[in-house]
This record gives C-alpha cells, structure tokens and sequence, in this order.
C-alpha cells in the first residue's frame, strides 16, 4: 500500500489509543471501549496492508522483477 495509507492507518491507530487512554483516566467505559476499538481496527488495516506488501514483493521476486537486478548487483561490487 502506498506510503499514505500507512500514515494514516498510523495516526488512526494513535488516535485510538488515546482515546482508550482517556476513558482510562475519566473512568470513562464507553470511551475506552471506542478507543480500543478504533486501535484495533486500524491495526487490523496495518496487517492488511503488511500482507499485501508481503506478497507483491514475493510475486516480482517470483517473475524476476526484484528492486535490485543482477546488474545493479555488479554495479554496487565494483570497488
């Protein structure tokens, strides 16, 4: 996934934390229930997004189409 959906699932999931953090400190149920649950879900999109990355990344280097060819291999050995 592109650089701002991790960004954003980022923020959501600090969002939610803070939340569940408040209703913590104001004994607050509903909000720390909230919270969590917005934390969850955006780790939820985070693992989502890993997985996809994960099996891009293992399809190019299956089809030979890793980031780093064999002559970018030669290039980076010369001294």
């Amino acid at each position: 996934m592109g650089l701002g959906d991790k960004i954003s699932n980022k923020a959501e999931e600090l969002m939610g934390k803070g939340k569940a953090e408040a209703g913590d400190a104001t004994d607050n149920p509903d909000l720390q229930a909230e919270g969590r649950a917005e934390e969850a879900g955006a780790e939820t999109k985070q693992t989502g997004d890993n997985v996809a990355d994960a099996l891009r990344d293992a399809s190019a280097a299956m089809k030979g189409d890793s980031p780093m060819k064999d002559d970018d291999d030669e290039r980076h050995m010369r001294f």
